[in-house]
C-alpha cells in the first residue's frame, strides 16, 4: 500500500489519535472503579494498587523495546499487534475472578501499551513532514492523548456506575478491535527492508529488565518499605542491568538505542520534559480522585463527571501548544506551558479542603489544564525533531519510557509526601494539598530543561541523509496534507 495522501491521510491521523486515546484512557480508567474491584475480587489494601501499577510497570519496562520493534518489524505490524494484546487482555480482565488473574491481564495491557505508543508516534513522524504539518498532526494526536488521561476517570466512573467494574475492561475490547481492523485500511503496509539489521536482544533484555524492576521498586517501595530485601534486590538488579545496557549499546554495531540520540538536544530535552510532566501533571488525577471520592464522598459517576472540565481545558491547551510552537519555537512553547501549569497547580492545591466544594477547584483545573495541554503537545514535537525516519520509533520509545518512569517516580514521591504530612497534621485533604504543592515546585525542573533548547530557527541538529530524504518525500505531500488536517 502506498503512503496515504489527502483525505485518506486525514483518516489515518484520526485512527492514530484514537489509538493514543485508548492508551491514555487505560492509565486512569480503573482509578474510580478500584473500590468496586477490591470488594468484588477480595483484594487486600496492599495488592489492590497493583491493578494500576501492573500496567505502569510493564508499560514502562517494555517501551524502549516497543520502539525498536516498531523500527525493525514494521510500524503497522507492531501497531496491530499492540491493539490485539489490548483487546485480548481486556477481555480476560473483564472476566477475572481472582486478584492474580486481573493483575496479569493489566500487565499484558501494559506490554500492549509499550508497543502501541512508540509505533503510533513513529507512524506520525514518518507520515507527516517535519515542521508545521507534523506539528499540527501531533497536536491532534496530543489532544486525544492528554484528554484521555482525565477522560479515563470520566469513562471509568460512568461505566462502573451503570454496568459494573468489568465494563471498564470490556470497553477496550470494542475500542481496540475497531482500531485494529481500521489499521489495515488506513495505515500503509510495512515496506520490506533491504538492509540486514539485528534486534540487539542483549540490549533489549537488559533495558527491559532495568526499567521494569526500577518501576516495580518505585511503585512497591512505599508499601513494602524501602529497606526490605525485595525492594533492595530489585533496585540493585535494575542498576546492574542499566549499566550492562550502556556497555552493550556502546559496543554494538546495531544497537537497540544508539547512544548518540541523547546528543540530539531535542531528544534529550524531550526525554527530561516527559519525565517531569508525568511525575507532576500526570499524578494530579490520583489526588483529585482521592479528594472527590474519599473526602467529598462523590460517587464513581460524579467523580468521572468532575473530570470533564479539566479534559476540555487540556484538549484546548494541546491545540494552543501547536500554534505557539509554530510561532515562537519549542523552547518558548514549553516555557509557556509550565508558566501556565505551575501557578495553575498551586491554585488547584488551594482547593484541596474538606470545607470547600468542587467549585473551589475549578480555577486551578482550568489554568493547570491549559498548561498541561500546551506542554504535552510541545514536548512530543520537540522529542521527534531532527531524528532520522528509521530511528523515530526508538527515539519516541525513549521519551515514552521517561514518561512512564516519571509517573512511577512522581506518584511514589508525592504519595509518600502526602502520607507523611497527613500523619503529622491529620486529614487526607491537607496531606494531598501539600503533595500537589510539591508537584508544582517540581515543575521548575521542566522549566530548566526547556532552557536547554535553542531558540526558534536553530532548534534542529544535524540529521542523517535518511532523515533528509524522508523529510523531502514528506514535503512533496505537505500542501494537500495541510488542507486536510487544518
Amino acid at each position: 500500500m502506498n503512503a496515504p495522501t489527502g483525505r485518506r491521510l486525514g483518516w489515518s491521523l484520526a485512527l492514530l489519535a484514537f489509538a493514543q486515546l485508548i492508551f491514555s484512557l487505560d492509565i486512569n480508567i480503573v482509578y474510580v472503579a478500584l473500590p468496586d474491584i477490591g470488594r468484588s475480587l477480595g483484594f487486600d489494601g496492599q495488592t489492590q494498587q497493583w491493578v494500576v501499577s501492573a500496567y505502569t510497570v510493564f508499560a514502562g519496562g517494555f517501551l524502549l523495546f516497543g520502539g525498536r520493534a516498531a523500527d525493525l518489524l514494521g510500524r503497522r505490524r507492531v501497531f496491530v499487534t499492540a491493539l490485539a494484546l489490548y483487546a485480548i487482555s481486556s477481555l480476560v480482565g473483564g472476566f477475572a475472578s481472582a486478584p492474580f488473574m486481573l493483575i496479569a491481564a493489566r500487565a499484558v495491557q501494559g506490554v500492549g501499551g509499550a508497543l502501541l505508543l512508540p509505533s503510533t508516534l513513529a507512524l506520525i513522524s514518518n507520515l507527516f513532514a517535519e515542521g508545521r504539518v507534523r506539528n499540527r498532526a501531533l497536536a491532534i494526536w496530543g489532544g486525544a492523548g492528554a484528554s484521555g488521561l482525565t477522560l479515563g476517570a470520566l469513562l471509568g466512573g460512568v461505566l462502573s456506575q451503570w454496568f459494573g467494574w468489568p465494563a471498564v475492561f470490556f470497553v477496550n475490547v470494542v475500542l481496540a478491535g475497531v482500531a485494529a481492523a481500521a489499521a489495515f485500511a488506513l495505515i500503509p503496509r510495512d515496506v520490506p527492508r533491504s538492509e540486514s539489521r539485528t534486534f540487539d536482544l542483549p540490549g533489549a533484555a537488559s533495558v527491559t529488565l532495568a526499567a521494569t524492576l526500577f518501576v516495580y521498586a518505585l511503585v512497591q517501595g512505599p508499601a513494602d518499605g524501602w529497606g526490605t530485601w525485595p525492594i533492595i534486590t530489585a533496585l540493585a538488579i535494575s542498576i546492574a542491568a542499566a549499566v550492562s545496557f550502556v556497555v552493550i549499546e556502546s559496543r554494538s554495531t546495531d544497537p537497540l538505542m544508539p547512544l548518540r540520540l541523547l546528543g540530539n538536544r531535542n531528544v534529550a530535552v524531550g526525554v527530561m520534559t516527559t519525565f517531569v510532566y508525568m511525575g507532576t501533571f500526570g499524578a494530579l488525577p490520583y489526588f483529585l480522585t482521592v479528594l472527590l471520592q474519599n473526602v467529598h464522598r462523590l460517587s464513581a459517576l460524579q467523580t468521572g463527571l468532575a473530570f470533564l472540565l479539566p479534559s476540555v481545558a487540556i484538549a484546548t491547551g494541546t491545540q494552543l501548544g501547536e500554534r505557539l510552537l509554530n510561532h515562537v519555537g519549542g523552547q518558548r512553547a514549553l516555557l509557556a506551558g509550565f508558566a501556565l501549569g505551575l501557578p495553575g497547580t498551586i491554585v488547584l492545591a488551594l482547593g484541596f479542603s474538606s470545607s470547600l466544594s468542587y467549585w473551589a477547584l475549578v480555577p486551578g483545573l482550568v489554568i493547570s489544564g491549559l498548561g498541561q495541554g500546551v506542554t504535552w503537545t510541545a514536548m512530543w514535537i520537540v522529542a521527534s525533531t531532527a531524528v532520522a525516519p528509521h530511528e523515530q520509533g526508538v527515539a519516541n520509545g525513549l521519551a515514552s519510557t521517561a514518561l512512564n518512569i516519571g509517573n512511577a517516580v512522581g506518584l511514589a514521591v508525592l504519595v509518600a509526601v502526602s502520607t507523611t504530612v497527613r500523619s503529622h497534621v491529620g486529614g487526607s485533604a491537607g496531606g494531598d494539598r501539600f503533595a500537589v504543592m510539591i508537584a508544582a515546585a517540581i515543575m521548575i525542573l521542566g522549566v530548566l530543561a526547556a532552557t536547554r533548547l535553542r531558540r526558534k530557527g536553530s532548534e534542529t541538529s544535524s540529521v542523517s541523509d535518511d532523515s533528509k530524504t524522508g523529510t523531502a518525500d514528506s514535503d512533496r505531500r505537505e500542501r494537500s496534507v495541510a488542507d486536510v488536517i487544518e
